[in-house]
């Protein structure tokens, strides 16, 4: 029996081994450890290129490990209280679509928020589940989504105890949490399992200050993006199980349906390492976080136009608990956007928040930040709210859409026929493709709805305002496909 020791990091151990054994390679990758392609080599250095291998004996395989990663897993299982992990190396998008396609088949309903990520939807389009939504709380000044309520969640239940599972989001964007205990509780009384969306927060088990992390609640499988906010490689994240609705052998064949047979070890790796920090001092570098993130949330409360919403909002609709390591900062009574915020910190203080939106920007306060980037960031707020302000007044509708009307499951509208029109002439059909901003990559319209004009209008605002829009064949999103001929 492997003991598990949370100073280890197998993997990433085995991988320096074999690092020092300076091998003769005659396998992919096909740069040889760095040598074929000397521009990269010479930017990122010797040592990455030559960590940069392919599946070998010494280092497991992640289709079927029975090595190093796999004690790397158990690892990351037992930091996270829960039976299972699994690597993945495509994101907390690859654990999502694997949730739900080990739980659902072509027809089963399943429960979920309408400000679920895309990855959801192609879940569904893949899995050929029935989405079942339910209206994530919101919060009018902000203009954001919150939380679900446990009220809505029972109703649900009711209107369709058919339902195989209740997927939900823990925390959101911002960092509110539903109370997920008391929806694991009534889910698991009716037969439902509970599926969780937890790709922001990846650090919240290892303090007590955050809220609670989706495996203490008792969950049955989550998915949790490490490289968000848990400081291994963009791309690399968990997927967690609890068994009882599914089993660890249905999961894995399940997630080998989509998963890479060349997964990079770079990233893995990364993840070995992130857990063994998490596990051992995140809740001193945690620590750090929140002090940092409260500090910079009490001044820039300060300046006059700003608001920098925090732990407050528990207790208001849809906010059973909050995460302070996401600094939102309401910005609309300047006269300026988010989307706008967003565009001149970049551009004129050299200074990159995760996003924009209507009335907001929100900062990500993680392990690496310091006292000099929060002081960088709150000077470049003042000098904002000081030369920037407009007067105008900000009348952009929430940020929060109506729950659509589904005319035929995401799967069924994948496959349709379809025809291309404008946009702006699309009132009324039925959307065949997905239409959002990235980030935070939450679909205005997916494929199956009925396109509405508060739809198209809000989509014209994202234009308007330059935000980065995805979903379309259409890469200008004039056009959208519509199911017919």
């Amino acid at each position: 029996m492997i003991l598990l020791n949370q100073n280890r990091a197998p993997l990433f151990e085995a991988m320096k081994e074999y690092h020092e054994k300076d091998v003769v390679p005659f396998d992919v990758p096909g740069h040889k450890h760095g040598l074929g392609i000397r521009e990269m080599t010479d930017c990122f250095g010797n040592t990455m290129l030559e960590l940069d291998v392919n599946a070998m004996k010494c280092l497991d395989n992640i289709c079927n490990p029975i090595g190093v990663i796999k004690e790397a897993e158990e690892l990351a299982a037992k930091a996270y209280g829960a039976k299972h992990a699994f690597f993945l190396v495509n994101g907390t998008t690859s654990g999502v679509q694997t949730m739900i396609m080990s739980l659902c088949s072509p027809g089963d309903k399943i429960i979920l928020p309408r400000n679920a990520h895309k990855s959801a939807t192609t879940a569904l389009i893949l899995s050929g589940a029935v989405p079942v939504y339910i209206q994530p709380e919101v919060n009018e000044e902000l203009g954001i989504a919150m939380g679900v309520s446990l009220d809505e969640v029972k109703m649900a239940i009711a209107d369709h105890p058919d339902a195989k599972a209740i997927f939900l989001i823990n925390p959101t964007y911002y960092g509110a949490t539903s109370d997920l205990k008391s929806i694991v509780h009534i889910a698991h009384e009716n037969g439902m399992a509970v599926l969780v969306d937890e790709a922001h927060g990846a650090h919240m088990r290892f303090h007590e200050d955050l809220p609670l992390e989706a495996m203490d609640v008792g969950v049955d499988m989550c998915a949790v993006s490490t490289h968000k906010t848990g400081g291994s490689l963009t791309q690399s994240s968990l997927l967690l199980l609890n068994e009882g609705f599914v089993d660890e052998k249905t999961v894995k064949t399940t997630l080998n349906l989509t998963q890479t047979t060349s997964a990079s070890y770079l990233l893995m790796g990364s993840i070995d390492l992130a857990r063994k920090q998490l596990a051992t001092i995140g809740n001193e570098l945690l620590e750090k976080v929140l002090r940092l993130s409260r500090w910079a949330r009490d001044e820039i409360n300060k300046i006059p136009g700003l608001y920098a919403f925090g732990k407050e909002l528990i207790g208001t609709p849809g906010v059973s608990n909050f995460d302070e390591t996401k600094l939102g900062v309401n910005v609309k009574r300047l006269g300026l956007t988010g989307f706008e915020v967003y565009d001149i910190l970049r551009d004129d203080y050299n200074i990159q928040t995760e996003l924009g939106d209507m009335y907001n920007i929100l900062a990500i306060v993680s392990l690496g930040d310091t006292d000099e980037s929060l002081v960088a960031l709150v000077n470049a707020l003042k000098d904002i709210a000081e030369n920037y302000k407009t007067g105008r007044e900000i009348k952009g509708k929430r940020e929060v859409l109506k729950n659509p009307e589904v005319i035929v499951s995401p799967r069924d509208a994948y496959y349709s026929r379809k025809k291309k029109i404008k946009l702006d002439e699309a009132e009324g059909q039925v959307s065949g493709e997905s239409i959002m901003a990235y980030p935070p990559g939450i679909p205005v319209v997916t494929p199956g709805e009925r396109i509405t004009r508060e739809m198209i209008e809000y989509v014209n605002r994202l234009k308007e305002q330059h935000s980065l829009l995805q979903g379309t064949e259409d890469s200008y999103v004039e056009y959208i496909k519509v199911l017919g001929v």
